[in-house]
This record gives C-alpha cells, sequence and structure tokens, in this order.
C-alpha cells in the first residue's frame, strides 16, 4: 500500500510524478493519495495529473485538499482523474479485494484536545467549526458502513496534534482537529495516513494507539528522496 500527499501537481509539470508512478506499479498493489492533488484548484493542473496517473496499474483512492478548492473547480478536476481511475473519497469508501477498505474525507483544521475550537461567538467562529464537524461525521459515516477485515482512513487534515510538530506552533490549529480521530478510535482502523503538513512528523498515535502516518511529498522527500511515498503493508 503506498500513500503520498501534496502532489501540488502544476500545468507545466508534465512528466514530473513518472518515476513516482513507475515505483508504485513495481511496489506496490494499491496507491492512496492525500489531498492537495493540485497547486491552485485550476482544471489544467488536474489533466496534467491524470496525464501521469494514467499510467498507474494499480487502483487508487483519493482525497482532495485545501488546494484543490482554490479557484471552484473541484468537480472539473475529479472529473479528469475519474477518466483514469482515481476514486476521489468525500465521506464514502473504497473497497480493495473484499479485503481492504479505504474511508476517507478531506478534513478541517480546528486544533486538539482541550485548545479545540468550540462553536460560540460570532457566525462565523460557528460556521468554521461546523465544517470541522461535518467532516468528522462524514468520516464516521464511511467507517461505519466498512466490513472489511482491513480498514484504512486517508485524510488532508491531521486527526492528531503529533504529526504536526515542525511546524509553526501559531498555525497548527489550522492544519487539523482532533475531532477527526474521535470516529476513528470508534470504528478502528489499521492505519491513517494524512498530508498538509509539510514541515511535521512522520508519525504518531491516536489516543487508542491507531498509527497515524504524515505522507506529505515535501517532508518524505527530505528523509527518502530516492521514494516519495509511503510504503506498508497490511
Amino acid at each position: 500500500m503506498a500513500a503520498v500527499g501534496d502532489l501540488h501537481c502544476r500545468e507545466d509539470q508534465h512528466g514530473r510524478f513518472r518515476q513516482l508512478v513507475k515505483q508504485v506499479n513495481a511496489s506496490a498493489d494499491v496507491l492512496l493519495l492525500c489531498g492537495d492533488l493540485t497547486d491552485r484548484g485550476m482544471i489544467e493542473e488536474g489533466k496534467v495529473l491524470a496525464e501521469e496517473l494514467s499510467a498507474l496499474r494499480v487502483p487508487c483512492a483519493a482525497v482532495l485538499g485545501n488546494h484543490d478548492y482554490e479557484h471552484g473547480q473541484v468537480k472539473e478536476i475529479c472529473s479528469e482523474l475519474s477518466k483514469v481511475g482515481v476514486h476521489i473519497l468525500d465521506g464514502d469508501h473504497f473497497i480493495f479485494e473484499k479485503t481492504l477498505g479505504v474511508a476517507g474525507v478531506k478534513g478541517f483544521g480546528g486544533g486538539f484536545g482541550n485548545a479545540t475550537l468550540q462553536a460560540f461567538g460570532e457566525g462565523q467562529t460557528k460556521s468554521f467549526v461546523q465544517e470541522a464537524v461535518t467532516e468528522s461525521l462524514k468520516l464516521e459515516a464511511a467507517l461505519s458502513h466498512l466490513d472489511t477485515p482491513k480498514k484504512v482512513v486517508i485524510m488532508h487534515y491531521a486527526p492528531i496534534p503529533e504529526t504536526l510538530e515542525g511546524e509553526n506552533i501559531e498555525i497548527r490549529p489550522f492544519l487539523g482537529t482532533s475531532r477527526l480521530s474521535m470516529p476513528i478510535d470508534h470504528y478502528g482502523a489499521e492505519y491513517v495516513f494524512h498530508g498538509h503538513a509539510h514541515h511535521g512528523a512522520r508519525e504518531g498515535k491516536t489516543k487508542s494507539g491507531i498509527p497515524v502516518f504524515n505522507v506529505a511529498m515535501p517532508l518524505l522527500t527530505k528523509f527518502t528522496p530516492e521514494q516519495r511515498f509511503a510504503l506498508m503493508e497490511v
């Protein structure tokens, strides 16, 4: 199982992911993409990424990230990626060979633990919190419908603070929220993969001990430049 996020594909990057796809084809049975697939959320970037992934020979499930929403062309980007067999998850799931279920959401920010932002005060604050709650409920729904022997979760935002170590402390509440870890701990999973935190830490665990991996490509490139994705056996 190969997992990576934050590809940030741009329209002038034809061939950038050719080696990555080749390595995934040779070493993995499934590819999981954890958001920020495009750099500015433009259809032209989606077309380039689809062109790159057209050489993929294994199933692929993905979630979107905040960058993918920048230009309001999410539907068009998803359409291009679906043409090459990428399954975009947004509160739903993908089943691989009847044994592995992948639940996916984008996620959202809001902070962690006792410092989690609450829905109090201005309407704008309540709307921000509601988005995080909605994403958590979508993940809960996706996991509740999975009855496969093995389950993994993919998202863009972080569900725990440990994988944000290394990021500026001021922005960590905007990089994820512990609301996302609640359905994971309730329903269980083998692994959780997320991106978004380019300067974070590579791994941590939820309160119940479920492993969480930060697979942002800029982070992986620092440690394993020869292989810009995480490879896990499940």
